[in-house]
């Protein structure tokens, strides 16, 4: 009988803590920009309102069209790194409130080769890039307080990862305004790193006297293909108009997870596990976006950029056949997501020495960023600043400095918990091109 009872009550315990893990079932919960953007340090310096700019290697990654500015071949490198915090909230246990940050001090962001060509009197362009695209970094730690029953649970998160692309581009000038390009885009476990790793375990105690322990390892693998389909037309000398379409596509997730309960008893501890493995798959949205650019003179533009993605096709489908909306983890009849509008502004000013050969920028840009959510949207404001240093056609450095906040966002993830939080993420960026 005791030996009942004491199962009976593991099981309660069991049932209780269980209970916030199937509340949190996001497939796929995103801690950065939802949105796909492109890199380097001088679109990100003006609020990555660089759709009709494009005029680096990192063209391929914001509009492919844009890659005909570049007359030599050219190497390039983006680095990294990001420190971001979030403050979250329980309505439900407000003894739960915390805050908790994540640090990436370094990563390659992106990498390139260019080479510009002729052929049948155009000019062509091809390139080779590498990019990373979605950080999945997080981590929480934060205590259930249960007055009525004297047990706490001690909750512990994390998830890392990352989604990269390999791609392969090439740009045709059409007529002298107007050039056409395209991105394949690669997203492939084997070649690079596409895989995101949850871990989530709570111990539940009464007193100093351990009850429970709940260990899950969720493993996701991502495998797919898209393209980036740009245009870029100068309208005249001051204005030039960019347009950017971004595929939706199929991706295999192979899903691999790995349980273990552990319940706290006399004479020895009476543990379950279970695994799980199954090969599922992601429908990642559409995404497309217009810009434009005016010259005010040959040493300041401003750029503007407006980007929808239709988040409402985002679906996560099991192995079974069962389809489930990614950001809630809910069926999709079930879940009401729209599409989001990102807007972005930007501007530079250049500083130039014509007799000793060199170019020192300053830039600065704000943005509207908003994340998909439920019956919603999240909304994420920012703004950059940027500079740098060019020398002729030998090499070019940028540094820019990105802030992006959010206030009483993510409500979706835990909504019977009464769940918000405050999200301020600080990320810097340094880019170098090499001209062979």
């Amino acid at each position: 009988m005791d030996t009942f009872i004491r199962l009976f009550f593991t099981a309660l315990i069991c049932i209780a803590v269980s209970i916030p893990l199937s509340l949190g079932a996001s497939v796929l919960e995103i801690p950065s920009s939802f949105n796909l953007v492109g890199s380097g340090a001088r679109a990100i310096g003006m609020g990555g309102a660089f759709i009709a700019v494009a005029d680096d290697a990192t063209a391929a990654s914001w509009n492919p069209g844009g890659l005909i500015h570049l007359t030599l071949p050219e190497f390039s490198i983006v680095a990294s790194g990001f420190h971001r915090e979030e403050a979250i909230r329980f309505g439900t246990n407000p003894g739960a409130d915390g805050s908790h940050s994540v640090s990436e001090p370094d990563s390659i962001n992106y990498l390139s080769a260019v080479c510009p060509f002729g052929l049948f009197d155009r000019n062509m362009v091809v390139s080779l890039t590498y990019q990373q695209l979605y950080d999945m970094d997080r981590e929480w730690a934060f205590t259930f307080d249960k007055p009525l029953t004297g047990i706490e649970d001690h909750w512990n998160f994390q998830q890392t990862g990352s989604l990269s692309a390999l791609g392969l581009s090439y740009c045709v000038q059409v007529i002298p305004d107007l050039s056409v390009g395209i991105t394949l885009n690669l997203w492939e476990d084997d070649l690079s790193h596409n895989r995101w790793e949850n871990r989530y375990s709570t111990t539940s105690t009464a007193g100093d006297m351990p009850l429970f322990r709940f260990d899950r390892k969720e493993t996701h693998s991502f495998s797919g293909f898209n393209a980036n389909i740009g245009v870029l037309w100068y309208v005249s000398h001051k204005l030039s108009l960019g347009a950017v379409l971004k595929t939706p596509f199929r991706a295999d997730v192979r899903y691999v997870s790995r349980e273990i309960q552990t319940y706290k008893s006399e004479p020895e501890d009476i543990i379950f596990s279970e695994e799980d493995a199954r090969n599922d798959e992601i429908r990642m949205p559409m995404s497309y976006g217009l810009g434009l650019v005016y010259k005010f003179s040959d040493h300041f533009f401003m750029s503007a950029d407006i980007y929808r993605t239709e988040w409402d096709d985002f679906l996560y489908r099991e192995e079974n056949g069962t389809e489930r909306s990614p950001l809630t983890g809910k069926l999709m009849s079930e879940s009401d997501i729209s599409p989001t509008h990102q807007v972005r502004l930007g501007a530079e000013y250049r500083l130039t020495n014509k007799k000793k050969g060199y170019i020192i920028p300053i830039r600065g840009g704000i943005f509207y960023d908003p994340a998909p959510a439920q019956s919603g949207t999240d909304d994420f404001l920012g703004f950059s600043l940027g500079s740098g240093f060019t020398l002729n056609d030998r090499f070019s450095i940028d540094i820019a400095y990105q802030y992006r906040f959010g206030d009483d966002v993510g409500r979706y993830m835990l909504e019977n918990l009464e769940f918000s939080q405050n999200v301020d993420e600080h990320k810097v960026y340094l880019s170098v091109i090499f001209y062979p």
